[in-house]
């Protein structure tokens, strides 16, 4: 019965908190500090994802986990584009409050916003995509270094509990999994945020090829192409230095452009 309250209060927390879900941005697009943020809607979705029978940690965070959870946050909304990344939805999964809802968001949404936007030229449709993707891709080898701390705390944290468990309470062990979990489950998020960010790219710029065809769509290729590099190494799991010792490295692959196979090919259109 007083976990029925409990949870009962955590609810009530949520439909409080649900006029002002979405997170609070600084300077830079950064996460601002806020209470209702920062502790009382974790504190509401971690007792919440306890009664779905998820794993969850009372450990405190490493600074390593705090830097990874600054650096990614930013590839799950979408400040400068005006939620079209659902910032609101964002907020209550990060802080567990609901599942999952990411897999379910459309590549079309980032197209529209730019659709709607009035512009004095269309050319600069392109270059905001650019600006955009640059931006990631400036960002992208700090946000994997920060990953890849956190893989190795993960690694480090296994290492001492095997060493040290048999004078350590049993509780330690489920602790040290439900952190992992937790971890694990926040690299994939970021995982899947990176594909949907560069598919929503792609599709804007497929999308502007046919609607306002202009040159700057060669420099958003080549964008796309050095963030295509990215995406593949997020979705080998491969945020560790590439074995040139280079983070952030592209491993040789070269991605193929669009136009590569398009050459002077008439263009028909339908009658």
């Amino acid at each position: 019965m007083d976990n029925f309250f409990r949870l009962a209060g955590a609810l009530a927390l949520v439909a409080v908190l649900a006029g002002c879900v979405a997170r609070p941005v600084g300077d830079f697009g950064r996460a601002a500090p806020s209470w209702t943020h920062d502790t009382a809607m974790p504190a509401a979705g971690n007792f919440i994802a306890g009664n779905r029978g998820e794993p969850v940690s009372s450990f405190n965070k490493t600074d390593q986990e705090d830097e990874m959870h600054d650096r990614v946050w930013r590839f799950l909304v979408a400040v400068h584009a005006k939620d079209w990344q659902f910032d609101g939805a964002v907020e209550l999964q990060r802080t567990r409050i609901v599942r999952p809802r990411d897999e379910r968001f459309t590549i079309e949404r980032y197209y529209n916003w730019l659709k709607t936007t009035q512009y004095q030229s269309s050319r600069t449709r392109y270059a905001t995509v650019g600006r955009h993707v640059t931006a990631d891709i400036d960002t992208l080898p700090t946000t994997f270094t920060a990953i890849c701390k956190v893989i190795e705390i993960d690694r480090q944290r296994a290492i001492a509990y095997g060493g040290l468990g048999h004078d350590l309470p049993p509780r330690l062990a489920e602790e040290v999994a439900a952190r992992k979990y937790e971890n694990d489950a926040f690299i994939d998020w970021f995982v899947r945020a990176l594909n949907y960010r560069y598919s929503s790219y792609d599709y804007a710029l497929d999308n502007l090829l046919v609607e306002t065809p202009h040159e700057q769509s060669l420099a958003v290729d080549e964008a796309l192409r050095r963030m295509a590099v990215f995406l593949n190494r997020a979705n080998r799991r491969d945020f560790c230095a590439s074995p040139g010792g280079h983070p952030g490295g592209g491993g040789g692959v070269v991605i193929p452009s669009r136009f590569q196979n398009i050459g002077d090919t008439e263009i028909v259109l339908p009658k």
